[in-house]
């Protein structure tokens, strides 16, 4: 097997993820991160069951449940909190061989980095060039330059690299929310199941963190770059105080400066997650809306499938082309679905909200679980 220098651009959970994926193969690889520090800011992230499975397949699995819940039941709810869909989560045991789990954002990268010697992390640098150089290239950092045979860049839904290497390719485009996600405070004895309730060009969601924390998340269609001028906790609780239990106790124990909020993008099809030796994942690729749940999960899935391409392939070129190949029809696939369901939870119309409700509420709960198989069973 040939050992590749590997150059990370990003030191999200993608990037990382890929660095421990390469480093387990015996690759030599650095991680390029332009924050002074590798950090992720506070919220949570749903853990699929084929993310565990990408875990796994990186020795994490057992760390990362460690630090997180396995959500029992969820569903999705009304505006008035009647429930139009719940699912008993051990199904997903039983079909996949792992729960959903619940986890930290920063719980998940500070296990990803302890996994990483401190020698191939390189925080405070920001990539200038990148470089095709003989049969490698070269990157070129604030720090320095680095000589790789390989550059993956997990730089996010606004890469630079996307941007330089295809140019031609339409770039991010806002979906029409935003999103706010939030920690609460220890929530001390409250037992309540997660779910997703939904209104009127708005939904609200909440699922339990450990320590009696709950993870929520909420979404509104308001123009892009819109901002609160009194604070986005503040803007929270206006659209959502009085909606059904247990939504006003949680953003009453959420602390005002741990509201984050994002104006959601996703990305266009790309023809190609490879152009020479410089392969995207994550949201560099293939940004989605959020509402499968499913953007990290593809981007450790992205991670184990790179490592796995460059040591089974005899070279370079073929191995980034058989990455391509697995991964672009998938996880644009998976975009597009994110997509729809995401514009179905922000309808806004009296008569296309009554519609979507009903439907919900007739659809069996089996069948929702086999419309997942394709997203949830996949396997390193």
């Amino acid at each position: 097997m040939a050992l590749y220098t590997v150059v990370v651009v990003g030191g999200g959970i993608g990037g990382l993820a890929a660095a421990v994926a390469l480093r387990r193969r015996g690759y030599q690889v650095t991680v390029l991160e332009r924050a002074a520090e590798f950090t992720e800011a506070g919220a949570g992230l749903s853990l699929w069951p084929n993310a565990m499975r990408a875990l796994s397949a990186l020795g994490l699995a057992e760390p990362v449940s460690a630090l997180s819940v396995a959500e029992t039941t969820g569903g999705v709810r009304d505006r008035t909190g009647r429930w139009l869909s719940r699912m008993d989560n051990s199904e997903f045991v039983r079909r996949h061989g792992w729960p959903l789990r619940v986890v930290h954002r920063a719980d998940l990268l500070r296990t990803l980095v302890s996994a990483l010697p401190q020698e191939c992390l390189r925080p405070g640098s920001e990539v200038h060039a990148v470089r095709p150089s003989g049969d490698g290239v070269d990157v070129e950092h604030s720090g320095g330059t680095v000589r790789a045979d390989v550059v993956v860049g997990a730089d996010g839904v606004h890469s630079t690299l996307r941007e330089r290497f295809w140019p031609d390719a339409p770039g991010p485009r806002y979906v029409g929310c935003t999103a706010w996600r939030m920690v609460t405070g220890p929530m001390g004895d409250l037992d309540a199941d997660g779910a997703v309730l939904w209104g009127r060009g708005e939904r609200i969601g909440f699922t339990k963190l450990p320590g009696g924390r709950f993870y929520c998340f909420a979404t509104a269609t308001v123009r892009a770059g819109e901002a609160a001028s009194d604070g986005e906790h503040a803007a929270v609780r206006r659209r959502f105080d009085r909606w059904p239990d247990p939504i006003p106790a949680l953003l009453a124990a959420t602390p005002e400066n741990a509201v984050l909020r994002h104006d959601v993008y996703d990305l266009p099809p790309l023809p190609a997650f490879v152009r020479g030796r410089l392969a995207l994942l994550g949201d560099a690729a293939h940004a989605m809306d959020p509402a499968l749940g499913q953007g990290a999960c593809q981007a450790l899935e992205d991670a184990v499938t790179l490592a796995e391409a460059l040591g089974t392939n005899a070279d370079v070129d073929s191995a980034l082309a058989s990455y391509d190949r697995s991964r672009r029809p998938r996880t644009q696939r998976i975009a597009r679905r994110a997509g729809r369901l995401g514009a179905v939870g922000q309808w806004s119309s009296p008569p296309a909200v009554l519609l979507r409700d009903v439907a919900a509420r007739l659809t069996p709960a089996s069948t929702t679980l086999r419309s997942m198989d394709s997203v949830l069973a996949w396997t390193p």
